[in-house]
């Protein structure tokens, strides 16, 4: 890891947990010459507040209401290109770090993450870095780019996570049952699922969906 620099990292911390974001800004601020400058509590809010204050850092939860890490950190590096943006959030799944990696996260890290690898993760990614745990590479690792649900799949999914039958799931979206039931078993071999109640579950544990 390097070391520190001289001057501090300035850091934008986005979660909507007031106390999560207190104790992420503590242990940055013990473990590293790093100077937390502003904390958003929504989407929108992280991404006001990057534009004022152009941090060297942001952190960036997934889960905030209005928009979300996700939608956030694209708006962010769709005005800012060079940003440099770390996902801090407790949900992982293949498929959301590879929509965080592709949306222009520079890293993506669990909350469990020690205060010091947090803190080293900062400074790498203020050096240009791009940081992926090893567990978490394993996580992505495992699948196929082969087995990424389509949008269409994505919608039939989620109305099946909800209860939709496949009659009910066809004129939600206007398709035909039939279109719906071979949507269905394609899901199905992409996941290895076994059934629709399996794919569901299959699908919020990697982060295609959430319920």
């Amino acid at each position: 890891m390097n070391p520190p620099s001289a001057t501090p990292i300035r850091v934008l911390i986005a979660d909507d947990h007031p106390m999560m974001r207190e104790g992420i800004a503590a242990s940055l601020i013990a473990h590293g010459n790093i100077e937390v400058i502003a904390q958003a509590c929504d989407g929108d809010e992280a991404i006001r507040f990057f534009t004022n204050w152009r941090p060297d850092v942001a952190l960036v939860d997934l889960q905030m209401p209005g928009k979300d890490g996700l939608e956030a950190i694209r708006a962010i590096r769709s005005m800012h290109p060079d940003a440099r943006l770390v996902v801090l959030t407790t949900y992982d799944g293949d498929a959301r770090i590879a929509a965080a990696l592709k949306a222009g996260a520079s890293a993506y890290l669990l909350k469990n993450v020690p205060g010091r690898e947090l803190a080293a993760t900062v400074r790498e990614v203020h050096n240009g870095s791009h940081i992926l745990p090893q567990a978490l590479r394993r996580e992505v690792a495992i699948h196929y780019a082969g087995d990424a649900l389509s949008p269409r799949e994505l919608d039939v999914l989620r109305l099946a996570a909800v209860g939709h039958s496949n009659r009910g799931i066809g004129e939600q979206l206007h398709i035909g049952e039939t279109t719906v039931k071979t949507h269905m078993s394609t899901i199905l071999v992409k996941l290895g699922a076994n059934d629709r109640a399996h794919a569901v579950t299959l699908a919020v544990q990697r982060g295609f969906i959430d319920l």
